[in-house]
């Protein structure tokens, strides 16, 4: 997304095998994960490292608010709890791929970890949203919910709990250009 918005053009990967241990299959990632960014400058890894560097090689100055401009409470914690329920979707997606029996306490830990992370976040939308930087064209915040609640939809991964507030965030957010060339799907 963060490409689209700067208008470059990259050039997608896809990790066809998840449970893969060989870090080539993650453009040379040493932890065995996604995304890696590859640049006549080096690899970068993760989300942040890579946002970073498409900013920083686009000539288009877009007005972005990083995590670091989250400067109360509120916004730095739900920029952080974002980033943790990516993190425990991935577990609980690596976990059935693992075979790991749906009745784990370990897979229960996740889903509720998952579920009380939403609710936090759900309670709490207007207020986040409405406490970001008025001047900001996108925040790494805004990409990250929109990625992060698009994408549990698409792996079917919702909790019970409808999240009104976020889904109409993502509906709204979703209109964006970036948004609709970047669409998950799974790959042939």
């Amino acid at each position: 997304m963060v490409a689209a918005e700067l208008g470059l053009e990259t050039a997608f990967e896809v990790v066809r095998d998840l449970s893969s241990t060989d870090s080539n299959a993650y453009g040379g990632h040493p932890a065995l994960k996604i995304p890696t960014l590859l640049t006549s400058r080096g690899a970068w890894f993760g989300a942040l490292n890579i946002c970073r560097e498409l900013w920083r090689l686009s000539d288009r100055r877009l007005r972005m608010t990083w995590p670091e401009d989250l400067g109360d409470p509120l916004l730095a914690n739900a920029q952080e709890l974002v980033l943790q329920a990516m993190a425990t979707e991935v577990s609980l997606i690596m976990a059935t791929l693992g075979g790991v029996p749906a009745e784990s306490a370990y897979l229960h830990k996740l889903r509720r970890s998952l579920d009380n992370t939403l609710a936090w976040l759900e309670e709490r939308a207007e207020a986040i949203f409405a406490a970001l930087p008025p001047e900001r064209e996108v925040s790494f915040l805004e990409i990250t919910s929109f990625c992060l609640i698009t994408h549990l939809d698409f792996r079917e991964l919702r909790p019970a709990t409808p999240l009104v507030k976020f889904d109409g965030f993502c509906e709204a957010f979703g209109q964006r250009p970036s948004a609709r060339t970047t669409v998950y799907r799974f790959d042939p």
